[in-house]
């Protein structure tokens, strides 16, 4: 039952996102006068419609996204209404309404949000004695003879590397996207209404690893929860997958997280072969895995998502008044676009992978799953607030994806516009036809292999 509530959970919220997507196109076509003839919720038979003016507002029967049939979009008319006859702007601005209103809908998800529980300041929550952090001396930007040494818990990083960071996600993203090498770090803080500023030299960590993120709860089956398991690692060469759990190590029995850092902490990875007893969905295996020996600046206790200087930031909420939930509903807006295009750029450049970084519908509704779950125990108002902050990442996401200079999107749409603008004359609708029509082929492929790869990270 549960399984089903997750899956129409999930079918309701595309089926909104793309919906209010959608709904951009409509208003600003019928703004232009542009003729609409159909605007549906869902696809395959109507369940039922109206229609009012010209155009049919039809319900079908699988509800999931919609449309917006404009007269003249794919085809040439000779309507005056019809939107191959109409201007540029007012065609342009059509084609862009989508988008925009994904991120207007992003935005008025994150208002909600941050207007209940505040937003995410980036305060330090804790400073390993003796690290880098700990260590450095700062000097308050004011006062050159005001000086202090290390950070503290209840600092309040105001810029990281030169950049501000107003919410700490920001700052996590940067963590988990941008790998940290030798190169000494800008921090400025405030601390008691003065700020300070000081250069920190990240340690290189020499350790011997697995390659795997845990997380420090008990899991109800028992065991230690992986949460993810890091590309290339020796986990995942031996096969070892996210959501696996941890049961023994080398004959030590373990119960949660806690269990196997206490373990680590105490045995010390040394490049011997440890035996591990994994549990697979209900299945479990023994593997006996040597541990790889690596060198970097990030710290062990994090891996692949940290400072690398032995900071802990905090992702806890402070209460904001209303013009701040504007301020950060606009931040918010702004980094989920950001975190998409740095993510992108990153695929196309092979620092992060088509098989382990894309998931589909399959895999986002197996993480909406996973979400629902863990927030049981907090209560129905902080699932509901989950599930709009994974409606303010997907809507995002749809913007900047359909904002792709790529055929068939939005995108694609608006450069056969520019290109208009510049030659002074269209794009013959049939070699326009062509192009889209070969985009949405090559789009129905890549959504198969998308499709395969979430069967196999969700179920294998």
């Amino acid at each position: 039952m549960d399984t089903v509530i997750t899956i129409l959970v999930g079918v309701l919220l595309f089926s909104v996102i793309i919906v209010f997507h959608e709904l951009g196109h409509l208003i600003v076509a019928k703004k232009n006068g542009i003729r609409v003839d159909e605007f549906m919720v869902g696809f395959g038979p109507k369940i039922f419609s109206f229609k009012k003016g010209e155009t049919v507002y039809a319900f079908r029967l699988f509800l999931i996204g919609g449309a917006c049939q404009m007269l003249g979009e794919n085809e040439e008319s000779n309507d005056e209404r019809a939107f191959c006859n109409k201007g540029i702007w007012a065609r342009f601005s059509t084609v862009f309404a989508g988008p925009f209103f994904n991120f207007l809908l992003a935005f008025l998800f994150s208002a909600i949000i941050i207007g209940i529980i505040g937003y995410d300041e980036t305060a330090v929550t804790r400073v390993e004695k003796d690290s880098p952090a700990d260590t450095t001396v700062f000097v308050n930007v004011d006062d050159p003879n005001d000086t202090v040494t290390g950070m503290k818990a209840g600092d309040i990083i105001i810029k990281y590397e030169g950049k501000s960071y107003p919410v700490a996600r920001e700052l996590t993203y940067h963590f988990l996207l941008d790998r940290m090498e030798g190169t000494p770090i800008e921090v400025v803080f405030e601390r008691d209404g003065k700020e300070y500023s000081g250069t920190i030299v990240p340690k290189l960590f020499r350790k011997y690893q697995f390659g795997f993120v845990y997380t420090a709860t008990v899991d109800e089956d028992g065991g230690c929860k992986i949460n993810e398991v890091s590309e290339d690692g020796v986990f995942e060469a031996a096969g070892i997958k996210n959501g696996d759990l941890i049961k023994k190590i080398n004959d030590t029995e373990i119960g949660s997280g806690k269990d196997l850092s206490e373990y680590l902490e105490a045995n010390p990875l040394d490049g011997s072969p440890v035996t591990l007893l994994v549990d697979h969905k209900g299945t479990e295996k023994e593997y006996t895995l040597t541990p790889s020996y690596t060198e970097s600046y990030i710290s062990p206790k994090y891996m692949a998502n940290s400072v690398g200087i032995y900071i802990d930031h905090n992702e806890s909420r402070v209460s904001a008044n209303p013009f701040e939930v504007l301020k950060y509903s606009l931040y918010e807006v702004k980094l989920q676009i950001q975190t998409v295009f740095k993510a992108l750029g990153k695929l196309v450049t092979g620092q992060l992978s088509l098989k382990n970084n894309v998931g589909g519908p399959v895999r986002v509704v197996s993480e909406l799953g996973n979400t629902i779950e863990e927030s049981k125990k907090d209560g129905f108002l902080y699932i509901m607030l989950n599930l709009l902050n994974y409606a303010v990442l997907l809507s995002a996401n749809l913007g900047v994806m359909n904002l792709l200079p790529l055929p068939a999107l939005d995108g694609g749409r608006l450069i056969f516009i520019i290109v208009e603008l510049i030659r002074r004359k269209p794009v013959p609708k049939e070699k326009e036809g062509l192009v889209h029509a070969i985009g949405m082929v090559f789009f129905l492929v890549l959504m198969v292999i998308v499709l395969f790869n979430d069967i196999r990270y969700v179920f294998f």
